[in-house]
């Protein structure tokens, strides 16, 4: 867990305070049974360098473990659609890349701890590089753009991908914007303790939808940095 504060400049230049664990804990505690389901999605608007994600992760991770740590193919399975399901935007690029590193390491910690030596993959550590480089962007959760590493707005809406197994191994990927999500009725807002949560193509419920902007052939789960 990071200090709450990095610099007076940064808090003064940004607002940047990291909330502490214990408030993390008892924020994650709201939505405890979402936090459970592997494939229940959530985005953090100011993820900062990933203490929301981080926990969440790890709630997420401890299921995965009890269900399929006796299998290394539902493991990497699971653990993979876990991972998937995370969402940050942070504006400062270094923030940004602390926050991949972090639950990369976290992720990683936790599959070579299940999978034994002899059934790990490379190809499936590369795979959960691949999908936080698209779930942890560096934009600004109020202009919903992406900014530079300078933190210059770039007139790029900021665009996530939604990862979803088909069939067997086969892993899908769709970009959405979500535009529409974050300015949509007033009415149609989540209720304060469940605003974390994010369900991308609008789900089961009628809050607004992201746009498709393309759609992915299905590919195996350890092959997802051939997307490009």
């Amino acid at each position: 867990m990071t200090t709450q504060v990095k610099s007076k400049q940064r808090v003064a230049d940004h607002g940047e305070v990291f909330t502490a664990e214990r408030e993390v804990k008892a924020m994650c505690d709201l939505v405890a049974d979402e936090c459970l389901r592997i494939d229940s999605r959530f985005l953090e608007p100011a993820c900062g360098d990933g203490n929301f994600l981080e926990e969440i992760l790890a709630r997420k991770l401890d299921v995965v473990t009890r269900r399929y740590k006796k299998s290394p193919y539902d493991y990497e399975r699971n653990a993979l659609l876990a991972l998937g399901s995370l969402y940050g935007v942070e504006i400062q690029m270094d923030n940004v890349v602390l926050c991949r590193d972090r639950l990369f390491e976290q992720w990683s910690a936790a599959y070579l701890k299940a999978v034994k030596k002899k059934d790990r993959n490379d190809e499936v550590l590369e795979s959960a590089r691949y999908i936080l480089d698209h779930n942890i962007i560096c934009g600004d959760a109020l202009t919903l753009h992406t900014v530079d590493e300078e933190g210059h707005d770039t007139g790029k809406p900021i665009i996530f991908a939604q990862w979803a197994f088909a069939t067997g191994p086969m892993m899908k990927r769709e970009d959405y914007t979500f535009e529409e999500l974050v300015n949509g009725d007033e009415d149609q807002k989540a209720p304060e303790n469940e605003q974390i949560q994010l369900d991308l193509s609008g789900g089961s419920t009628d809050e607004g939808e992201g746009s498709l902007v393309q759609e992915f052939p299905p590919i195996h789960y350890r092959r997802l940095k051939d997307y490009g």
